[in-house]
C-alpha cells in the first residue's frame, strides 16, 4: 500500500501564504462592491464621516425612489434590453461564422483575410471619420448606430478561431462529408452544438460591453427617447447634482446633497444587476471557454 506522502514545511507554508493572498484579493476585488450596495442605502452623512464600514447607517431607500419614480429609467431599459439582445445576436453570430472559417485551413485567402482583420485591432480611422462614415449611411440618431457600431470584435474572432481549431478536428468534416453533409449543413448540425462553451463566453462578452457602453449613445443619438439605461442614469445623476443650484434654502440645499450622493451609488446598482443576474446563468460555459488554448496537447 502506497502511504500518502505528508506535506513538508514549505509546502504548507506555501498553501497558507497563498491562501492568504488570495482571500486577501477576493476581500478587495468584493469590498467595492458591497461598500456600494450598503452605501446605497445608507445615509449621506454616514458616508461622508466614514461611518459606513460593514453595516448601512441610517437605512434610506430614498435614492431608489427617485431613480425608479423616473419613467425615463423604464425606457432606457427597455432600450438597453434591445440594443445588447440584437447586438449580442449580430456579433455572436458573425463571430462564430467568420472563426470558424479562419480556423479552415481549405479557406481561400486565409491569411491575408486574418492579417486584414489584426490590422484593424492596432489602426483605425478615428472618432471624425467613423462620425462622417455614419452621417454618410444616414444613421445619426438611429438606434441602428448602437447596434451595430462595435457589434463585432476582432479580438473577439480570434478567441473564436482558436476554439475551433483546437475543438473541432478535420476528420470530423471528413467524416461528415462522406454522408454528403455540406460545409453549411456541418457548420449548422455539428459545429454550432458542439460549441456551447465558446457561444456563451461570446454572448457574455458582447452583452456586457454593449450594456455598459454609452460612448457611441453620447456621439450619434440625439433623441431621448432612443438613450439606453447609462445614458438615463447619467442625466440622472447630473441632474440630481444641479439642481440644488435652483433652491435657495439652505436646508433643502443640503437635503439635495444627501439624495445625491445616495443617487450616485444606488445608479451603480441598478445598472450593475442585470449583468448580475445574467452571469450565473452562463458560468458553467464561461470557465471552459475561458481555458482555450491554456492546454496544449
Amino acid at each position: 500500500m502506497i502511504g500518502i506522502r505528508r506535506k513538508s514545511r514549505f509546502d504548507r507554508g506555501f498553501d497558507i501564504i497563498n491562501t492568504f493572498l488570495l482571500v486577501l484579493s477576493l476581500l478587495v476585488v468584493l469590498y467595492p462592491l458591497y461598500f456600494i450596495l450598503i452605501a446605497s442605502v445608507s445615509d449621506a452623512t454616514s458616508i461622508a464621516s466614514g461611518k459606513v464600514i460593514l453595516l448601512p447607517q441610517n437605512v434610506s431607500f430614498i435614492g431608489y425612489q427617485r431613480i425608479l419614480e423616473d419613467q425615463r429609467i423604464w425606457t432606457g431599459y427597455g432600450n438597453s434590453i434591445l440594443y445588447t439582445v440584437a447586438s449580442t445576436a449580430i456579433g455572436v453570430i458573425a463571430t462564430v461564422m467568420a472563426g470558424y472559417s479562419f480556423s479552415r485551413k481549405d479557406l481561400a485567402g486565409r491569411k491575408v483575410l486574418i492579417s486584414l482583420y489584426i490590422f484593424t485591432m492596432y489602426f483605425s480611422g478615428g472618432l471624425i471619420p467613423t462620425y462622417l462614415v455614419v452621417k454618410q449611411l444616414g444613421l445619426i440618431g438611429s438606434p441602428w448606430t448602437v447596434i451595430l457600431l462595435g457589434s463585432v470584435s476582432v479580438y473577439n474572432i480570434i478567441i473564436a478561431r482558436s476554439f475551433f481549431a483546437s475543438s473541432i478536428p478535420p476528420e470530423l468534416f471528413e467524416a461528415a462529408s462522406i454522408d454528403g453533409c455540406g460545409n453549411g449543413r456541418f457548420f449548422i448540425s455539428i459545429v454550432v452544438p458542439l460549441s456551447k462553451s465558446i457561444i456563451a463566453v461570446l454572448a457574455l462578452y458582447y452583452a456586457v460591453a454593449q450594456w455598459n457602453g454609452y460612448f457611441n449613445a453620447l456621439v450619434y443619438l440625439n433623441k431621448q427617447q432612443h438613450y439606453p439605461l447609462q445614458m438615463v442614469l447619467r442625466e440622472i445623476l447630473i441632474g440630481s447634482q444641479s439642481i440644488q443650484a435652483d433652491v435657495a434654502d439652505v436646508d433643502a440645499i443640503q437635503e439635495m446633497q444627501r439624495i445625491a450622493a445616495t443617487v450616485r451609488y444606488g445608479v451603480i446598482v441598478v445598472a450593475s444587476v442585470p449583468m448580475l443576474m445574467l452571469y450565473p446563468l452562463v458560468q458553467k460555459y464561461f470557465v471552459k471557454g475561458v481555458m482555450i488554448g491554456s492546454v496544449k496537447g
